[in-house]
């Protein structure tokens, strides 16, 4: 099997988990087989282009006739199976997809964001979830906020590639959501169930978990969106010491929040930015890792690394966070299925599930249940006038699964009034208080001060129980293994469907 990967590489200098994702992919694909044809091109390259290309750079979002002309020339030359694209701006454009079909190859592409909708790429905007371009023929709520690098003008442009390459993106033959709430997002834009595979990223195995540490480790970019601040405010309602140590890993324009909330408490240490070692010793040394990010954070790699080491995860209930931890939809093992059928397939309807109830308005999603108003966004739930916000939701309405639902194959209700019954993988129950959703590595809760503030001492009280249970999530789930041999179930099955009959 030959595969065309390709991708527009981020600025160097801008730290990227996709091309991190992308690297690793194409070196998984090798081991196990598969020839990869690279198609990589890197925004670093913009500044030693010639004068004429940098002349067509404000519309090589829309149309980028170098990289077409080197694409058909790669597939002229090398024949693939299929084209596997990522990041398309803004060096390829999405144009690629066209230009792939037009030489009869297929195109699988992988959603690392929310750009068919959303200029930034992120529904998130000033500090709070924004969703104002959805179900718009032209996003200019963009161009008004400048949501774009800041720009009017660069939003402009990229508020119109995105209306003019509606079409091309709904002519893509396989789309990998990373998450089951990426593909309630795709669902929603428009995209055929049928046409969506859920199969995240996979991380090299760091081998057997080291014993359980002590206390919580937030660890990632000190930015608004992943809410330092908001695990500040909610850690601070307890007395210092009360929860055990929180340590503090990354770098960012929140890094003085972070100083100061170590200078402020004992219990708080800032270890500043990590390489791989320090990461691995951080992860070690804690028992929960947290993942309270304030945006529809797709997938946070960090909470694939602590499962991986055997660490459970205290999450926001928002995008893929529910998924990761096994707190939305269940799938034993999750994100399975061939190519032909999507794998976040909901039980007939009529049936009932773990996760809730089946009508015939439609399949119940990673976010909540689904009437005649719509489909359920990752953020909450959806009357005719669009989704809400979810910082205007209680703790319970922002349940993955829905707000009476248990979670996970073995989950069973509780006895204690308000409360449900976590079992994990493992046997043994412990009642979870109402507004704490528990998977089977971890828990999610809203993104609020006070629901995160309850949900500490249960998390810290059940990371023993759930350490085996993230470690085998990883395994089912995450490991290179499982999600290489997914993409190439991905890939076998676009390519007999493109071939004549």
């Amino acid at each position: 099997m030959r595969i065309v990967v390709a991708h527009n590489r981020y600025r160097e200098a801008q730290p990227s988990g996709e091309n991190t994702i992308v690297d690793a992919e194409i070196n998984q694909l090798t081991a196990a087989g598969v020839e990869v044809v690279p198609f990589i091109r890197s925004s670093d390259e913009i500044p030693t282009l010639p004068l004429a290309a940098k002349a067509l750079l404000p519309v090589s979002p829309i149309y980028a006739p170098r990289a077409q002309q080197e694409l058909s020339r790669l597939i002229t030359e090398h024949r693939p199976d299929v084209l596997h694209l990522h990041n398309p701006y803004p060096l390829l454009s999405p144009w690629v997809v066209r230009t792939a079909h037009r030489h009869g190859v297929p195109v699988v592409q992988t959603v690392h964001n929310y750009r068919q909708v959303c200029s930034s790429g992120l529904y998130f905007r000033d500090g709070i979830i924004c969703q104002d371009c959805r179900g718009r023929a032209l996003g200019v709520p963009a161009i008004v906020h400048r949501c774009y690098r800041g720009s009017r003008a660069q939003s402009a442009l990229m508020a119109t590639t995105l209306a003019v390459h509606r079409p091309t993106w709904r002519s893509v033959d396989r789309f990998v959501a990373l998450t089951s709430a990426v593909a309630v997002h795709l669902r929603d834009y428009g995209i055929p169930a049928d046409r969506i595979v859920v199969k995240p990223n996979g991380i090299p195995d760091p081998g057997r978990p080291a014993p359980l540490g002590d206390g919580f480790l937030f660890l990632g970019r000190l930015s608004p969106e992943k809410g330092l601040d908001l695990l500040l405010d909610a850690w601070r309602r307890h007395p210092d010491g009360a929860l055990g140590p929180l340590r503090i890993a990354g770098d960012g324009e929140l890094r003085p929040l972070a100083e100061a909330a170590a200078a402020e408490r004992a219990d708080v240490t800032f270890l500043g930015p990590l390489d791989r070692a320090g990461v691995r010793s951080a992860l070690e040394s804690t028992a929960v890792v947290l993942a309270t990010s304030t945006w529809h954070d797709v997938l946070p790699t960090v909470i694939i690394e602590a499962l991986a080491s055997g660490r459970p995860v205290l999450g926001t209930a928002l995008g893929g966070i529910p998924y990761l931890v096994g707190a939305d939809t269940p799938r034993v093992p999750a994100g399975t299925g061939s190519a032909e059928v999507a794998s976040a397939e909901a039980p007939p309807a009529g049936s009932v599930s773990a996760a809730g109830p089946v009508s015939a308005a439609g399949p119940v999603s990673a976010a909540g249940s689904v009437s005649a108003a719509g489909p359920v966004s990752p953020a909450g739930s959806v009357s005719a006038a669009g989704p809400v916000p979810p910082r205007s939701v209680s703790p319970r309405s922002l349940s993955p699964v829905g707000p009476e639902a248990v979670v996970g194959p073995e989950a069973a209700v509780g006895s204690v009034p308000g409360s449900v019954a976590a079992v994990g993988p493992l046997g043994g129950t412990a009642a979870v208080p109402a507004g704490i959703e528990a998977g089977e590595a971890g828990w999610v809760v809203a993104p609020e001060a006070a629901a995160l503030a309850a949900a500490l001492p249960v998390a810290r009280a059940g990371a023993a129980a759930l350490s085996q249970g993230a470690r085998l999530r990883y395994e089912r789930t995450f490991h290179p293994d499982v999600v290489t041999k997914q993409l190439i179930d991905i890939y076998a099955g676009v390519s007999r469907a493109a071939r004549p009959s």
